[in-house]
C-alpha cells in the first residue's frame, strides 16, 4: 500500500511536485499532465477548467490560453489561481494555489514557436468562449486563418499568452484505505516551505 510520509518527501514543495509528476508520466498515466485551473471572475463567481502544465519549474507552474478568454477575464479581475492534478491510477492528488502574472512575450513567443501549425492557427480563428452561430462558421474561420497564413511562420497573436502560478501552498494527497488518507501540506515560510499533516 503507498503511503506519505514527511520523512519520505523533499523539503522544497515544487521539487516533491516534480517527482510525482515525473513518476506520472514514467508510469505512462493517461493526460498525466492535465490540471484543473480553477479561477474567481469580477463577479466572484468561481469556474473551472481542464488545460495542460506547460512547464513547472522553482519559479511555479505555467499554462497558455487566450487573454481574452473566460479565464484570462478571470485572471484579469482577480489575479489568483487554484490547481488540481489527478492521477487516480497512483492514488494521487495535488493541489496549489497561489498568484498568477502574465509571463514575459519572450517566453510566449518561445512556447509559440514549438506548437504545432494548426494549433497556431486555431489560435488566430477561435475568439476563445465567445459565442458563435455553429461549428461550420468555426471552420471557415480557421481556414481562413490558414489563408492568411499560409507557411510555418505563424506569428504569436497580442491576445495570447502564458500564464505563471506561484505556489503559496501545494498539498500532496495519497490515497488510503478505509478513507484515512495521507495529506501533506507545503506553506511558504520564508524563503523555505513549511510542512504540516492535515487529517482526511
Amino acid at each position: 500500500m503507498a503511503e506519505l510520509r514527511e520523512t519520505d518527501v523533499d523539503a522544497d514543495a515544487v521539487t516533491q511536485f516534480r517527482r510525482w509528476y515525473d513518476a506520472a508520466a514514467t508510469a505512462g498515466v493517461d493526460a498525466y499532465d492535465a490540471m484543473v485551473v480553477a479561477t474567481v471572475g469580477a463577479d466572484a463567481a468561481p469556474s473551472a477548467r481542464v488545460v495542460l502544465l506547460r512547464g513547472v519549474d522553482e519559479a511555479g507552474f505555467r499554462f497558455y490560453t487566450s487573454y481574452d478568454s473566460a479565464k484570462g477575464q478571470d485572471l484579469a479581475a482577480n489575479p489568483r489561481a487554484a490547481l488540481v492534478w489527478h492521477w487516480p491510477a497512483m492514488g494521487r492528488q495535488v493541489r496549489a494555489v497561489g498568484p498568477v502574472t502574465r509571463l514575459e512575450p519572450a517566453a510566449s513567443q518561445d512556447y509559440w514557436r514549438n506548437r504545432p501549425r494548426a494549433s497556431r492557427v486555431s489560435a488566430w480563428a477561435s475568439h476563445q468562449s465567445a459565442p458563435i452561430a455553429d461549428r461550420a462558421a468555426l471552420e471557415r474561420a480557421a481556414a481562413a486563418a490558414a489563408e492568411r497564413y499560409p507557411g510555418e511562420d505563424v506569428p504569436l497573436p497580442p491576445f495570447w499568452g502564458g500564464y505563471l502560478v506561484t505556489p503559496e501552498s501545494i498539498e500532496f494527497w495519497q490515497h488510503r484505505d478505509d478513507r484515512l488518507h495521507d495529506r501533506l501540506r507545503y506553506e511558504r515560510a520564508g524563503a523555505g516551505w513549511a510542512l504540516r499533516r492535515l487529517q482526511s
